[in-house]
């Protein structure tokens, strides 16, 4: 087997890391290419740092940034968010037209494609079949006595959704998180959107938001957007949730407001991991890394014990490369967090993948299922070569709003579940209190908290 030094002294350098793990040195290059999975969630661009300085007058860390924005959106409200859409998106929205009229919704449906409306319609019909498939149900336990014990499922009154608008307009986004919220019954929904062509601005995110029924589009985003929606300003009061994806500072002040308002997650940017075995596509596998890491920034990394699948791929990854729109960006992307991972075996492939916790766990071979059930931990599972991460980001119908950053170990994606709040009932008949007094006074003697003791006396004695 040809060695990682041997293959970079003979060959140009590859479009992302080669990591053999057979190799010396191997293991650590993986631990390395993991911590900077994990830790670039503070990191900015000098033009990023540059702006902070232009905003703020001072090299503020992005932390600073979102807990200065919060604490004045907090205190003045309105005027706040206001001033920073002003200062950081560059436009003049004001109190009059920072709500996206009815007129402009209606005007923006009719002027898109009925192509595009088609698909925007199918898509919420398949999200809308997942999701009331998937959603609980209140469950009711009859006791001997004759009492009973329930727990209950009610949706939340109020939430909000941020859309992105930076680089791109995402009514994806919509479809994804507000028809799930719908099927659990949420009745009011906020969506927030920056001010520009991709966001606020754009007629296809408006067309979607008037086909799904959504009436409150506030012309806001960033950080100053999310904290608008946890304390309420003048003319918006606050949601009960927020979700949605959104840049560094978003998913910052997403943490911030958490605790005073719910939120999905934390998300960094989009990541697939991919396992494959000599039964794996070269081609497809290299398509689905590309599509991760346009993203930009956006993490694709394979892992296979297959030392002729990681060449194919890895020449594949240059053919394709060099005709998409976004190559330049995909590049680094694939320069900075991509790899190719050439696994001991198969078993250590899954393994590792188990450990990475990903975003998109996407599974090419031999048995993609028996393969699925050595791991765990993932925040969506695409399994066979006819299942590409793109099939669950826009149209298959679970939600596309999924943990990143290892941290699928212990949290799940979006679904219609996360917009209901459950509680339970007791209702217990006179038998069925008898029947447990006798361990209630024991726990509570126990706990020196007699009055909950007498408590039940007082009902049976």
């Amino acid at each position: 087997m040809m060695t990682d030094s041997q293959r970079s002294a003979d060959s140009p350098p590859a479009l992302c890391e080669r990591i053999d793990l057979g190799s010396d040195g191997g293991l650590s290059r993986l631990d390395t290419l993991r911590t900077k999975l994990v830790s670039q969630g503070e990191m900015v661009s000098p033009a990023g740092r540059q702006r902070t300085i232009d905003v703020f007058g001072e090299p503020l860390t992005p932390r600073q940034v979102v807990e200065r924005i919060c604490s004045d959106v907090r205190s003045t409200g309105l005027a706040a968010l206001l001033d920073y859409t002003r200062r950081i998106d560059g436009v003049n929205v004001s109190r009059e037209n920072l709500f996206v009229t009815a007129d402009a919704l209606a005007a923006a449906h009719a002027a898109v494609g009925s192509e595009f409306l088609a698909a925007v319609k199918r898509i919420r019909q398949r999200v809308e079949r997942f999701q009331q498939a998937v959603l609980v149900r209140d469950v009711e336990v009859p006791l001997p006595g004759g009492g009973i014990l329930r727990q209950r499922y009610l949706p939340l009154d109020r939430i909000g959704v941020c859309v992105p608008g930076g680089a791109a307009a995402y009514p994806s986004t919509l479809l994804m998180t507000v028809v799930p919220a719908q099927v659990a019954g949420v009745r009011e929904i906020v969506v927030v959107a920056p001010p520009t062509k991709f966001g606020s601005e754009n007629i296809h995110v408006l067309a979607t938001c008037h086909e799904l029924g959504v009436t409150t589009v506030v012309r806001a985003g960033g950080a100053q957007a999310v904290a608008a929606m946890a304390y309420g300003v003048e003319g918006l009061a606050r949601v009960d949730k927020i979700v949605g994806p959104g840049n560094l500072f978003v998913a910052l002040a997403k943490e911030h407001v958490y605790g005073d308002v719910s939120i999905d997650s934390i998300a960094g940017p989009s990541e697939i991991v991919i396992v494959a075995d000599e039964a794996g596509s070269p081609e497809y596998i290299a398509a689905d890394m590309l599509a991760q890491a346009e993203h930009s920034p956006g993490s694709a990394i394979l892992l296979t014990a297959s030392v002729a699948l990681a060449d194919q791929v890895s020449a594949a990854l240059e053919r394709r490369v060099a005709v998409l729109e976004r190559g330049d960006l995909t590049r680094d992307s694939l320069a900075r967090f991509g790899a190719i991972v050439v696994t001991r075996s198969d078993e250590e492939s899954a393994q590792l993948a188990n450990e990475l916790a990903a975003e998109h766990l996407s599974i090419d071979t031999v048995d993609p299922e028996a393969t699925l059930t050595k791991i765990r931990h993932a925040g969506a599972a695409f399994l066979g070569p006819y299942s590409p991460v793109a099939a669950g980001d826009y149209a298959a119908g679970p939600s596309h709003v999924l943990p990143t950053g290892g941290t699928a170990r212990f949290a799940a994606g979006l679904s219609a579940n996360e917009f209901l709040r459950g509680g339970s009932v007791i209702r217990l008949a006179r038998a069925d209190l008898v029947a447990i007094a006798d361990d209630i006074k024991t726990l509570a003697d126990t706990e020196g908290l007699t009055a909950h003791r007498r408590s039940v006396e007082a009902r049976i004695e």
